[in-house]
């Protein structure tokens, strides 16, 4: 998995599979926080969504694998996404704890 895709050859981009999955991480992690941002804009308040630790966990998860299994094996990435992993685990425990497997009832 660290040979560069060469179907993106013709983009000049030099990717292999473990830095695309880091990179789909990234970008599942750093978009968690637009989609808290349109959700707190729709209800006037501070809201977080549950989507929000799914998106947590998946792109933690994703960038861990990135740092632990790539060429990169970079122990701070890994200690930077190991962290938020648990906190989202936690987070969508006591989620699913308070409002059930059911999205759509309000949380109080």
């Amino acid at each position: 998995m660290n040979a560069h895709l060469e179907w993106l050859s013709w983009t000049g981009l030099h990717l292999t599979p473990w830095k695309l999955m880091g990179l789909v991480g990234a970008t599942l992690f750093g978009g968690r926080w637009v989609l808290q941002f349109f959700a707190s804009r729709k209800h006037g308040k501070p809201v977080i969504p549950r989507a929000f630790w799914y998106m947590s966990l998946v792109g933690s998860g994703m960038s861990l694998a990135y740092f632990l299994f790539s060429q990169k094996q970079d122990s701070v990435g890994v200690v930077q996404s190991l962290f938020p992993a648990f906190a989202a685990a936690y987070s969508l425990c006591l989620d699913v704890r308070r409002r059930g497997w059911r999205r759509d009832r309000a949380s109080h």
